[in-house]
């Protein structure tokens, strides 16, 4: 049986730990090591870590990790990421070893050129590119590389759990809301992560499913999402693309 747990780190960072029932633990994207190392005084065990991209909030407490554990590191091939380890890409699979598990590596570029996501066991580990209601934003990437990345999630398995690295739901889900306000199931979403963080407790995982229905940036096939960009800059968009690019600079300047 595996354990999936959040560990708050910074402001509004998770680093995720999937744990078995002897406490070994694969750690993903530990942008500082002491909410880790505190679990770790507490039981867990550390067997593996899982980076998805060079940002410092991602990969920050690894190198004090592997100074505290002996154990593999995984990251995108980024001359950035200046931490011992091996380096992924899409189509290979990672195999953890102590844990028994193994998770397929998909390139996803668009929030950084090399960013990477690992899935495997239900789980998708995804960083910075999908968030609950949300995507990254644009730091190197195209739209049509984010776009891209997108559909390659949004195409996984419906029950996988969508584990991103960031506690931006309700900010999300303000966005959302003014884009797609007639979405019942975006407005049963929205009351779940308000009733989840006044009890202190993280809005994720979330099923892909829920997303699908949800998320606009996943949805900009859909009549409802053209329109409300067409309303918004004043024209309608060409097609998928355009309308997600344009979807994507409201949302860089949207302020609730």
């Amino acid at each position: 049986m595996l354990a999936l747990h959040a560990l708050p780190a910074f402001q509004d960072n998770y680093v995720w730990t999937l744990t078995d029932e002897r406490g070994h633990a694969l750690v993903v994207d530990p942008g500082e090591a002491r909410p880790v190392l505190e679990a770790a005084r507490r039981g867990l065990r550390p067997v593996a870590i899982l980076l998805t991209h060079h940002h410092a909030d991602h990969v920050g407490g690894a190198a004090e990790l592997l100074a505290h554990f002996a154990i593999p590191c995984f990251a995108p091939a980024d001359e950035r990421i200046d931490i011992p380890g091996e380096r992924v890409a899409e189509g290979e699979r990672v195999r953890i070893d102590a844990l028994g598990l193994d998770f397929d590596v998909l390139e996803v570029p668009g929030h950084t050129r090399s960013h990477i996501a690992f899935h495997g066991h239900g789980h998708l580990f995804c960083g910075d590119t999908l968030f609950s209601l949300g995507c990254g934003r644009l730091f190197e990437g195209s739209p049509a590389q984010m776009l891209d990345s997108l559909d390659k999630l949004a195409a996984l398995p419906e029950d996988s759990l969508v584990c991103c690295a960031h506690e931006y739901t309700l900010a999300n889900a303000r966005f959302a809301l003014t884009v797609d306000p007639g979405n019942a199931a975006l407005r049963a979403r929205a009351d779940q992560a308000r009733a989840q963080r006044q009890l202190a407790r993280p809005t994720l995982p979330v099923p892909l499913a829920s997303e699908r229905q949800c998320n606009p940036f996943l949805r900009c096939h859909e009549a409802a999402i053209r329109e409300a960009v067409a309303r918004h800059t004043g024209s309608m968009p060409e097609d998928r693309l355009a309308t997600f690019a344009a979807l994507r600079r409201w949302k860089d300047g949207f302020r609730a």
